[in-house]
């Protein structure tokens, strides 16, 4: 046992020094400095320069060598051991802690040598015949490789040729943890198996020096006459209940604590390293491959007796001692609470149900159990049994990966898909080779779709699954994928009952488990209409029941705490000169556009108002006052911003847009002297009405006494929490992003908060809707990671947190200006769970902030009542209301069907025409669209590139194994944003957003109408363009060359 922290620094780093050389072979630099966020960005630039000019294993060296000589190389060294653990390298963590139960023995390690010998021996055959592409999908498929593996591989394969994606799949593939095996089934997987004869010495060599090479290294390795061979079945023996090729254990070896005590409420907590240990894919009717824990599994691969020979030599005596339970992390029991049993036990005999647990009572575990239980049933009754888990946000996908799902069901294969998934793999495959899925709902919903509509026999419909999983089920409403989902289960249900009668088999479809912590009252405002809301959330989930604790009601208490309520109130600036300067602008712009709003700017209905001025001049080609509403609408965020938050923040709002739109009217301009030709009277007027005002705002902005008393009250909030509890931990939850890194600055800027033991970073969305820039999923896990261990204590969130993702309990949440519905209030609610916790609203005097908030405890009570109400219905009654609401969703889907067919242009997509949205300037027809995956719409058109610019795009952070999105498009007479310029396989398109344009639908009839429209999805326009055709001709060589 180590005294100190240093101590364990200290004997961690001895370790690196004594494993320096082990590391170099199997750490892959670039995903571990993703997980070390104390390491300089200089320093990570610095290794990475490394890693691209000398290579890995120099890299490796480096950042060890940095560890080593930094003054805090204790600190280094355990973050180092976390980021390996992250990054999937497990073992190499193992080597730095030097614990000998959870590092691998010597004679693995000799057995991991030959290995890799015998790679080098055959890298000219093996780099010559395999396919990358085919071989490291099955590497990802049996938990060889993750997605950064099959990236790197797809990247080099595409971008440079077959065989270097080759090269560095090997490299690659060498580096894992009991790697071989694994590798050969990958390779007689993908149709390789002339290759894995060839690694384990079967089959005929093709050359001389393929002999000798082959001869040498059994001489190397002496074969011992009595030794164990492979029996007549090619099927390897199982000793000690392992998978073995000879002696070879084909078991990864992970420490027991990575896994969390499962009785905790909380998500269990496990490393990465625990995603090391997957399993090879099998189909859930008897694999041919398979390897897992348990012990009823084998590996159909063909054993040479030369390599087993070679194998066996190198065992130690101190191998045997070693139990199972010490050379794989055991898969860990599930107990359940009393109140978590009573909502499963419907689930758990087979009913469809709605678990509805407040947030932090450990509904998703209750999930997991019924999986495993559900997964159990298919040894007794021998039918197939897949689960799919649906999201509908991309950090719960991994989330409930890592921490419930895959940790607690290592018998079965375990696999997790969203839409930053980097490979773009077939999902009736993911589907097949998996029992459980956890996946955002669009991707199923994607996949549904293409198969009813390619009428694809082996694509992926809901009979597939057995288990439908839906995570916060109360977003089951109109419009929402979820339930597009569920109305095809409904219309598939209301099928089979016809099917029956007619005497014929019905299909399949799967049980279903919806989760949530508050279903909500829809808007409702009487306990008839909530009631209502409830029965239709039973009917689109088709439930049986919606269970809540009712029996165990005292301990589900006992369990989430509820924490005191405080609502501040700040009175209103008894001066603003900042904001009276702004109305003074906003004045002065509808003058000069003669219009005139019917509310007061500063408000939501003024930017409504704005908004809807902005449309109609679109539509009617009125530029001027087209860019007037849009000038007007900044104004209007800014006024809002200053009372929201500081009124420098605000200014810096205004100084950066009229900076951006200098940059975008300027754009190629050398001589600024012809800026006044490309700028027209609007442009001229607005700028200059800025400029003519903007030191005045500056002056205004930076004095305090003006600011608002909102702030004021929220930092005398967070003080008085964080100075009476030792480790105060908190959220403030704000409206939008740009508030949420305000905040922070602001907190950051003032010494109090410091002095206060305050840590505070914000936590934004990943998506590209907003302007402002989003923070990436890294990034997120990263704070996330900081907030959990200390380092955070205070997140100033989005609403990003507020649902779903696992943060650790709180003991102040403060909701600052923000509320939305009762449901959002007890989500943001539920994350103040610890002992003696507090839950704020700090909102301004007369902003109707802290009505709503009543309103929503209203409906909060009336949410649960209404719950009550629909438990005690009568089953019949219960059963004929549910079906009727069922009968009226399925005929609004078929009067939408209908609907959307009448809108259907009959013809060519020529008849579309497409115009820059604010110079309505033509752009473009129809037919110069294609569509790529079935969402993004690029023009394949040659001619189009003359009518856009091409510039950075600073909020832009997307990226895909297939495509990436560089830069945006923007038009070149007014600089208005088109869309985003997109890679794709190697080809530069250019990627619209239907947003940024006006549409016109042309008719057969020449008098006929011609109106333009304005859509904010390509899926509301009423035509459908055909699919991507990729071509690379010698002109695109051309092209390309060129433009570089």
């Amino acid at each position: 046992m180590y005294e100190s922290e240093g101590d364990v620094g200290q004997h961690c780093l001895y370790f690196l020094n004594c494993f320096r050389n082990r590391l170099n072979k199997i750490i892959q630099v670039e995903p571990v400095l993703d997980f070390m966020p104390d390491l300089s960005n200089d320093d990570k630039e610095e290794i990475r320069t490394k890693a691209n000019t000398l290579g890995n294993r120099e890299a490796v060296e480096l950042l060890i060598s940095k560890v080593e000589k930094s003054p805090r190389s204790s600190e280094l060294v355990r973050m180092l051991i976390q980021a390996l653990n992250l990054s999937g390298y497990g073992r190499a963590a193992a080597y730095l802690k030097g614990d000998s139960k959870e590092m691998p023995t010597a004679s693995i390690e000799a057995e991991e040598d030959i290995y890799l010998q015998l790679v080098n021996i055959f890298t000219p055959e093996l780099v010559r015949d395999i396919k990358p592409f085919e071989v490291s999908l099955w590497c990802l498929q049996n938990g060889l490789f993750n997605f950064d593996d099959m990236a790197v591989i797809d990247a080099a394969r595409t971008g440079k040729s077959e065989i270097e994606g080759s090269r560095v799949l090997l490299t690659r593939v060498v580096r894992k943890p009991n790697w071989f095996s694994q590798f050969l089934v990958a390779l007689r997987n993908a149709a390789h198996e002339h290759l894995a004869d060839l690694l384990i010495g079967e089959g005929e060599f093709e050359t001389e020096p393929e002999r000798v090479k082959a001869k040498a290294l059994d001489q190397e390795n002496p074969v011992e006459e009595n030794e164990a061979q492979s029996d007549a079945t090619n099927i390897p023996a199982c000793v000690d209940g392992q998978n073995t090729v000879g002696n070879l254990s084909l078991t990864d070896q992970l420490p027991d604590q990575n896994v969390e005590n499962p009785n905790d409420e909380a998500a269990a907590e496990s490393s990465d390293s625990l995603e090391n240990d997957s399993e090879i894919s099998c189909s859930c009717l008897g694999a041919e491959a398979s390897v897992n824990t348990d012990t009823d599994t084998s590996l159909n691969l063909t054993c040479n007796s030369s390599l087993n020979d070679s194998i066996e030599n190198c065992e130690s005596d101190s191998e045997d001692t070693l139990s199972p339970q010490e050379r794989a992390s055991p898969e860990p029991e599930i107990k359940l609470r009393d109140y978590q049993m009573e909502v499963a036990k419907p689930a758990l005999e087979g009913k469809n149900i709605i678990v509805c647990l407040p947030t932090g009572s450990g509904k998703t575990r209750v999930a997991v159990y019924i999986t495993k239980e559900h997964l159990s049933k298919q040894r007794d009754d021998g039918k197939c049994r897949k689960v799919v888990v649906l999201v509908n946000k991309v950090p719960l996908v991994e989330q409930h990966y890592r921490k419930e799902f895959h940790p607690f069901l290592k018998k079965y294969n375990v696999t997790r898909l969203s839409g930053d998934t980097q490979l773009k793999i077939s999902f009736p495959e993911v589907v097949k080779k998996n029992n459980v899925i956890i996946c955002t709902a669009q991707i199923l919903e994607n996949a549904l779709l293409t198969s009813a509509e390619e009428k694809d026999e082996d694509g992926v419909t809901l009979s597939d699954f057995s288990l439908l999983i839906i995570d916060e089920c109360h977003h089951t409403q109109k419009g929402a994928v979820y339930n597009n989902i569920m109305t095809r289960y409904l219309c598939q249900k209301t099928e089979n009952q016809k099917l029956k009668k007619a005497g014929k088999t019905p299909l399949h479809i799967p049980q279903i488990l919806g989760l949530t912590a508050s279903p909500g009252v829809g808007g409702a405002k009487n306990q008839k209409k909530a009631e209502e809301h409830i029965l239709k959330i039973c009917a689109s989930l088709d439930a049986y029941k919606i269970m809540t604790v009712r029996e165990y009601l005292q301990q589900l208490k006992n369990q989430v705490k509820e924490p005191s309520k405080n609502v501040e109130i700040a009175e209103e600036r008894t001066e603003d000169p900042f904001g009276d300067k702004i109305k003074y602008i906003m004045r002065e712009i509808q003058n000069y556009c003669e219009q005139n709003p019917i509310s007061e700017p500063g408000t939501q209905p003024y930017e409504q108002w704005v908004v809807q001025k902005e449309k109609t001049a679109a539509k009617e080609g009125n530029r001027k006052v087209q860019v007037c509403a849009e000038h007007l609408r900044k104004y209007n965020d800014a006024l809002q911003i200053s009372d929201t938050i500081r009124m420098i923040d605000a200014y810096n709002q205004l100084k950066n847009f009229y900076a951006d739109e200098m940059e975008k009217k300027t754009k190629g301009i050398k001589d600024k002297s012809a800026l006044q030709q490309n700028l027209d009277e609007t442009d001229n007027t607005l700028l200059q009405l800025f400029l003519d005002n903007q030191q005045e705002l500056e002056d205004v902005a930076a004095k305090p006494e003006y600011e608002n008393n909102k702030l004021t009250k929220l930092r005398r909030t967070i003080l008085e929490e964080f100075t009476k509890k030792e480790e105060a931990r908190g959220i403030i939850f704000t409206k939008t992003r740009q508030s949420a890194v305000a905040l922070y600055q602001w907190i950051h800027d003032d010494v109090k908060f410091s002095q206060g033991g305050v840590k505070a970073h914000y936590l934004i969305g990943a998506g590209h809707n907003s302007a402002f820039k989003p923070m990436t999923q890294n990034e997120q896990r990263e704070v996330l990671s900081k907030f959990r261990t200390g380092e955070i204590n205070l997140l100033i969130a989005t609403t990003v947190a507020e649902e779903g993702l696992d943060i650790k309990e709180c003991n102040i949440v403060i909701r600052y200006g923000l509320v939305t519905n009762e449901i959002a209030m007890l989500q943001a609610r539920g994350r103040a769970r610890a002992d003696k916790s507090t839950y704020a609203l700090v909102a301004q005097e007369g902003s109707g902030v802290d009505e709503r908030e009543s309103v929503n405890d209203f409906r909060e009570k009336m949410m649960y009542k209404a719950i009550q109400k629909v438990q005690d219905m009568p089953e019949n009654y219960y059963l004929s209301e549910i079906q009727s609401f069922q009968m009226q969703i399925i005929m609004e889907k078929k009067m939408k069907q209908k609907k959307n067919l009448k809108k259907q242009i009959k013809g060519d997509a020529s008849m579309v025409e497409f115009s820059c949205r604010t110079c309505s300037k033509f752009v473009c027809y129809g037919s110069d669209i294609q569509v790529i995956e079935n969402m993004h719409h690029v023009n394949v058109s040659k001619q189009f590139k003359i009518c856009y610019q091409i510039r950075e795009n600073k909020a832009l952070q997307e990226k895909s194994l297939d495509y990436q999105t560089n830069g945006e498009i923007a038009c070149k007479e007014c600089g208005r944003t088109w869309g985003s310029m997109m890679v794709y396989r190697g080809l530069d398109l250019p990627c619209l957003k239907i947003k940024n344009f006006t549409v016109r639908l042309s008719t057969k009839d020449k008098n006929g109408p011609k109106n333009p429209y304005l859509h904010k999805q390509w899926s509301e326009l009423p035509i459908r363009f055909p699919n991507f055709v990729y071509h690379l001709s010698d002109d695109d060589d051309d092209d390309s060359n060129d433009e570089a």
